[in-house]
């Protein structure tokens, strides 16, 4: 199986009639990924420490905990409140979370279908929602009662649209067929 890695070495050669690359160094690259869960809807504290410990699974990295910016009377939710968690990934970690994604734990989600394409912005970033984190087999099935969303961004250095869908299906994301709902 051919990884990430080995797939980006090749983008520029796949990639440079498409969009005239006449430099190595203007192909496509991931700069880092970010993994992040809201847990404002945990009341429990257990229930974060859970959350915080299936994510240091999920990637491998010690997740940080993300304070509310103000306070809102009417979510009761108080300034510095606990309501997310995130980790950003680099490096080799990074490439062998998107292997984990890609290869194990996006084909194991029920009725899956592909991504959608819409979750890539106008500066060149795919953002998809993940909407249980059993998926991942780093997640055990013991626990299903505390079952959380989490978010993955892949930040590329691409500024356009149209390159960032193609360097992503190069890599292997699995994109739904143009027309297909």
């Amino acid at each position: 199986m051919e990884t990430i890695q080995d797939k980006i070495k090749k983008t520029y050669d796949l990639m440079k009639k498409d969009f005239g690359y006449t430099n190595k160094m203007q192909a496509p690259r991931i700069q880092k990924v970010i993994v992040s869960s809201g847990v404002g809807s945990f009341k429990d504290k257990k229930k974060i420490e859970v959350a915080l410990d299936r994510l240091a699974k999920i990637t491998g990295q010690k997740p940080v905990t993300k304070g509310a910016k103000q306070s809102v009377a009417a979510f009761k939710v108080r300034q510095g409140d606990p309501v997310g968690i995130q980790i950003t990934l680099r490096g080799q970690r990074m490439y062998d979370f998107l292997d984990r994604l890609i290869h194990i734990a996006l084909p194991r989600t029920k009725d899956f279908r592909g991504i959608s394409t819409s979750g890539v912005d106008e500066m060149g970033n795919f953002t998809m929602g993940i909407r249980e984190n059993t998926i991942f087999p780093e997640c055990g099935d013991e626990d299903l009662k505390d079952v959380f969303g989490l978010a993955v961004t892949v930040v590329t250095n691409v500024k356009d649209t149209k390159e960032t869908k193609a360097f992503l299906t190069h890599l292997g994301f699995p994109f739904k067929k143009e027309g297909v709902k």
